[in-house]
């Protein structure tokens, strides 16, 4: 079952006390991204936020799970992203702190640009 238009929307306006959140489609489901930079997936009707080493501890207090999924070759790739405490659904204010946690974890895991090689043309 792919991610719901109005879950979608949904999700966005309990959001709006974070930021402008926009949405991009992707394997069924949708990355959620602010200024560009994703920091959320919606998959089915669940919310997985971005964990990385700095904040995993945070999620794992929760008894939070990441997303995971099994390849075709049989093998279970884990994600960088884990599931939002259920009352981030029902409380905006804690929606917000759970979006800021995973924005650091975003920003953080922003891959520097790769420094171009200069071609050298022999004439």
């Amino acid at each position: 079952m792919a991610a719901s238009a109005e879950f979608i929307a949904f999700l966005k306006e309990q959001m709006a006390g974070f930021a402008d959140v926009t949405h991009k489609r992707m394997f069924g489901g949708a990355g959620l991204y602010r200024d560009g930079l994703i920091f959320a997936l919606v998959i089915e009707e669940a919310l997985y936020l971005k964990a990385d080493a700095e904040n995993r501890a945070q999620f794992e207090a929760e008894d939070l799970q990441p997303f995971t999924y099994q390849t075709k070759h049989g093998g279970k790739t884990v994600m960088s992203y884990w599931r939002s405490p259920e009352r981030c659904l029902d409380d905006a204010d804690a929606m917000t702190e759970w979006c800021r946690i995973a924005w650091g974890a975003a920003l953080r895991g922003r891959a520097p640009k790769p420094k171009g090689k200069s071609k050298r043309l022999d004439k």
